[in-house]
């Protein structure tokens, strides 16, 4: 008969996210997550391997509440899909710096870009749609997109900007208007004149 465990699975997971909104998952360590239990750091290693295991948890539960975020801010209606979307990435940054930067500014070398494609899928129909794009040029103007976007989240994670909401809007809206006039352009001289 396999022994009883005090806490879940999930339990640990959320102590470690917990942690990692907070201090960031440097932080998350066996004896962390035995104190945010009130428990021994013996806990963990009854249903994890190791801290790595539990700490790829910790990213997969950071990528669900993410998910979470980009549906919520797409279904409100309040900006078109496509914008909402990049709003949702901003409004994470914001509520979820740690976790923010525990998704988007680690080290991702041994990821394939690929790897995500079948997630941004619905961005692009709809870039193909309100645009009149291929698949192809759909793919790099939202990767373009991305970028501008990333930045913007990126200056907030690192407390460089604290721009509002109606800012943010206006400046994606720029951004956005910007390629879409450079791609509705495509087979013109290209330059940076």
């Amino acid at each position: 008969m396999p022994p009883k465990y005090k806490f879940t699975k999930q339990e640990i997971i959320q102590a470690a996210l917990d942690i990692t909104r907070t201090e960031g998952i440097h932080s998350v360590t066996a004896r962390a997550v035995g104190a945010k239990l009130n428990s021994s750091s013996k806990v963990i290693f009854g249903l994890f391997q190791n801290m790595e295991k539990l700490q790829e948890e910790v990213i997969k539960a950071a990528h669900d509440l993410y998910q979470n975020y980009l549906k919520e801010d797409m279904a409100k209606g309040k900006y078109p899909p496509y914008k909402a979307s990049g709003m949702a990435y901003i409004r994470f940054t914001k509520e979820e710096k740690e976790l923010f930067k525990l998704l988007f500014m680690r080290d991702r070398s041994e990821e394939k870009i690929e790897q995500n494609l079948d997630e941004i899928k619905p961005l692009l129909q709809i870039i193909q749609k309100n645009i009149g794009l291929s698949e192809q040029d759909a793919y790099m103007f939202h990767i373009e997109m991305w970028i501008y976007v990333h930045g913007i989240a990126t200056m907030i994670a690192t407390s460089y900007l604290e721009w509002g909401g109606e800012t943010i809007s206006n400046v994606l809206t720029d951004g956005y208007m910007g390629l879409k006039e450079r791609y509705s352009r495509k087979g013109e001289k290209n330059g940076c004149d």
